[in-house]
Formats: structure tokens, C-alpha cells, sequence
């Protein structure tokens, strides 16, 4: 177990969220009929805090930076990181609004269904985020761009090229919302974001384009550095330099979905402390991913580092190169 004076290596800004699962259940309940359940499990959620928990589980010193209502939920999610040996000295608790939350809707066969409370989320901004702070980091990490809505989009292109002098390496990914289209939002940013991580739907929504390939092309074409665009059972493509890879999905018994691609960031951004090429890299962060679909919550069911290593060592997946 890590210290907890270690100084982070990774600093996981965005979304806080205290996540409520439902289910699974088989069908939707009818009209005035009551479901039983087991029990809904509530845990820290939002994509910087999966990260982040999913950082520690593998041995990284990780700190998490963004805003928590002064509400019991707000304690939820501090508990958790306290748990994981997540730094939160950069949480902030704001007294106007609630701690962000979102119930989870688990149906069997059926994607997720999310309703959800901004809350606390609202007042995260780019001048929160100390720059004493990030030039000490490795890898500083925005997590739910577009679903931040106090975050200003020049200002954080000041902070990204900031990085990237002082040789911090910055991994972002984005929660768009339904009616967000176009990639003028990103024009100032991808220049300066050294892995940019959207799903096949975000990418569509920026892009127009529903061939994965176009989507790297065109966001590559607007300045994007390495672009890793992750497909959900169709596996990963990833572009950087005009070249381009395709990694498969690790099959495993799925539970739940929920946490699946920030526990990939978390691999890729484990790939990037270690200086490992994008083939090793896609093929860690697939099983770190693929891990956390075992168990209902998103970050429960991760692996550790260990396991990780062991699960890519006896369970081959083809990277393939192209251009």
C-alpha cells in the first residue's frame, strides 16, 4: 500500500459524482407494481473519480481535484478515496449546491439508463485547477469535458500548453451531451491534449462520421496528438502520427458496464508512466477495462496492476498496424 504522503504522480480533475446502482434487474417494473431488490449499492463515481480510484487499485499516487457538495453524499465520495488512498486535499466543498449524483439503471440485456444531478460539478473551473499543483504531476488528467459547465474552454487550453512546458503529459476525455455537435469546441484544445480519449458516440458527435477510421482521420486533421477511440465490444482504434492500431475486447462475464472506460484511461494512463509502446498500452488498458464489467459499481471490480499484468500474459489480443 502507498504512503499517504506520497506526492501523486497523477492528478484526475472533473466530474465528482456519487453513484447509485439499480438492478440488475430482468424488466422494467409495471405500472404500480413494486421490484425487490438486494440492495443499491452507492460509491464514488464520475469519471475523475473512477479514474482515480482505478489509478490507486494499480499502485499509482494518485490526488483528485473538483467540487463535492457540504452534503452527506459529498462524504461519500471523501470516504472513498480515503478507503483507496486517494489524495483530496484539492476537493473543494461548495455550500450552494449538492454533491452531483446519478442513479444507474441496470437492465438485463439493455444498456445503461442515467438519471442525473449536476450539482457540485457546476462550480469546477480552470482557475481551481493550482498550476503549483499540475507542474508537479506526471500525467494530469481532465475527466467529462462538455458536462462541466464551469469550465471554460480558452482558459483550459492556457492550462493544457502550460503542461506542456513543464513536460506534463495531459489525457483528456468528454461527456457530451445529446445536443452537442461539431469540433469547434475542440479546435483550441487538441493541439495541446497528448491523449485525447472520446467513446465511437462521442467521436460521432464531433466528427459526423460513424466509421471509427474517418473519426480518427478528422480529429487527427484538427491537430489531435495521439487519439485513442475506445468501441465497447468491438474493441479500440488508435491513431497517432498517421498511423493507425486496432485492438480487440478482452470477453469476460459482463455484470456491469458502468465503468468500463475510465478504468481503460486509467490503463493507458498507467502505459504512459511506464513508457510502454501503444501496442502494450492498448493491450493493458483493454483488460484493466474489460475487469471492471464484473461486478455491479465501476470501480469494484478492477484489477490490480499484478492481475492485470497476468490476465494480459495468459489471455493473447491481436494490436494490428496500419495506416
Amino acid at each position: 500500500m502507498k504512503p499517504a504522503h506520497t506526492p501523486p504522480q497523477v492528478g484526475c480533475a472533473g466530474l465528482l459524482v456519487q453513484d447509485t446502482f439499480c438492478g440488475p434487474l430482468a424488466a422494467w417494473p409495471a405500472e404500480g407494481e413494486l421490484t425487490v431488490l438486494e440492495g443499491m449499492p452507492v460509491s464514488a463515481g464520475g469519471c475523475a473519480a473512477n479514474v482515480a480510484i482505478d489509478l490507486a487499485r494499480q499502485g499509482v499516487a494518485t490526488e483528485v481535484l473538483g467540487c463535492v457538495g457540504c452534503d452527506l453524499a459529498g462524504g461519500v465520495l471523501l470516504e472513498n478515496f480515503a478507503r483507496h488512498q486517494v489524495g483530496t486535499s484539492r476537493i473543494q466543498r461548495v455550500e450552494d449546491l449538492p454533491t452531483s449524483t446519478t442513479v444507474i439503471l441496470l437492465i438485463q440485456g439493455q444498456d445503461r439508463r442515467y438519471l442525473h444531478v449536476v450539482g457540485a460539478n457546476r462550480a469546477l473551473t480552470v482557475e481551481q485547477i493550482a498550476r503549483d499543483w499540475v507542474r508537479n504531476l506526471k500525467v494530469f488528467y481532465l475527466g467529462g469535458l462538455f458536462a462541466l459547465p464551469g469550465v471554460e474552454l480558452s482558459m483550459l487550453a492556457e492550462l493544457l500548453q502550460f503542461c506542456r512546458s513543464c513536460g506534463v503529459t495531459t489525457v483528456l476525455d468528454v461527456a457530451v451531451p445529446h445536443e452537442q455537435r461539431g469540433m469547434s469546441p475542440l479546435a483550441g484544445l487538441l493541439p495541446f491534449i497528448d491523449v485525447f480519449l472520446p467513446n465511437e458516440d462521442e467521436a460521432r458527435a464531433f466528427t459526423g462520421f460513424t466509421d471509427p477510421h474517418d473519426q480518427l482521420r478528422a480529429l487527427q486533421g484538427m491537430g489531435a496528438n495521439t487519439v485513442i477511440i475506445t468501441r465497447g465490444a468491438q474493441g479500440v482504434i488508435a491513431g497517432r502520427a498517421g498511423t493507425m492500431w486496432r485492438c480487440g475486447a478482452y470477453q469476460m462475464a459482463v455484470i456491469d458496464p458502468s465503468g468500463c472506460g475510465d478504468a481503460f484511461t486509467s490503463g493507458v494512463i498507467v502505459g504512459l508512466l511506464q513508457g510502454w509502446s501503444i501496442e502494450e498500452t492498448l493491450r493493458y488498458a483493454s483488460a484493466i477495462g474489460a475487469s471492471a464489467t464484473r461486478a455491479i459499481g465501476t470501480t469494484q471490480s478492477v484489477f490490480t496492476a499484478s492481475e492485470a499484468a497476468e490476465f494480459v500474459r495468459s489471455h493473447p489480443i491481436t494490436v494490428t498496424q496500419g495506416s
